[in-house]
C-alpha cells in the first residue's frame, strides 16, 4: 500500500489516479499510522514552499515523514514535495524544509527565461537509479515550477534539466527520491517513473 500525503497543498486526485493506473493501490491519507503502516510514501504538492511545510507542521506529519525515510521505506516526492525534501528554500527564508537531502531551492534567475517555468522540457539521467529505468535522455516532462532543487551532494542528482541554467530535476539518495516535474501530466513517460516507483524502488 502506499501512502499519499494530504496536506492541504493541491493536486492530489490526480496523483492518486496515476498511481492507481499503474497498478499502485494508494491510500489518501494525513494519518501518522497509515503513513507507518504503508509500504512506500509518496508526498506531492503544488504552491509555495512555506505553505507546504505549514500544512505538514501544523498536521503533525513531519516526524512520521522522516521516520518513514529513516526506515527505509521507498519515498516519492513530486514537484514542492521534491523541494520540501530539502533544507530550506528562497522561497521562504527561515522556514525550515524536512532535510532529508543536503542543499537548499533557489529561485530561477535572468532576463532569458520566463518565471516560472510552465510546459514541456527534457530531462536527462545521470547514470542508472530504478526510478529512471527505461527513461531515456531527452525525454519530456511536465514542468511548472519558479524554484529549482540545488543539491550539496552532485551524487544526489539522478536527472537534469536545462532552462536558463542545469539543474536538478531528479534527485535521491537511496530509497528516497524527488521530481521537479509533474509525472501525473507528463503522459507516458510520466506514468513509467510512476510506474518505476511501484513495481522497482524498494
Amino acid at each position: 500500500m502506499i501512502a499519499l500525503i494530504d496536506y492541504g497543498v493541491g493536486n492530489l486526485r490526480s496523483v492518486e489516479k496515476a498511481l492507481a493506473s499503474v497498478g499502485g493501490m494508494v491510500s489518501l491519507t494525513s494519518d501518522a499510522d497509515q503513513i507507518a503502516a504503508a509500504e512506500k510514501v509518496v508526498l506531492p504538492g503544488v504552491g509555495h514552499f512555506g505553505d507546504g511545510m505549514s500544512g505538514l507542521v501544523e498536521r503533525d506529519l513531519v516526524n512520521p515523514i522522516i521516520e518513514s525515510v529513516n526506515q527505509t521505506k521507498p519515498f516519492l516526492g513530486i514537484c514542492l514535495g521534491m523541494q520540501l525534501l530539502f533544507g530550506g528554500s528562497d522561497e521562504a527564508p527561515g522556514v525550515d524544509g524536512l532535510n532529508l537531502l543536503p542543499g537548499t531551492v533557489r529561485m530561477f534567475e535572468g532576463n532569458t527565461i520566463k518565471i516560472p517555468q510552465i510546459g514541456w522540457n527534457q530531462i536527462n539521467p545521470i547514470g542508472a537509479s530504478p526510478i529512471l529505468e527505461g527513461i531515456e535522455a531527452g525525454s519530456y516532462a511536465y514542468f511548472n515550477h519558479g524554484y529549482y532543487c540545488d543539491p550539496a551532494k552532485d551524487e544526489n542528482i539522478l536527472a537534469t534539466t536545462e532552462y536558463g541554467i542545469e539543474y536538478a530535476s531528479v534527485v535521491g539518495q537511496d530509497h528516497l527520491y524527488g521530481v521537479q516535474y509533474h509525472p501525473e501530466k507528463s503522459q507516458q513517460i510520466g506514468l513509467k517513473i510512476l510506474r518505476n516507483f511501484v513495481e522497482l524502488c524498494s
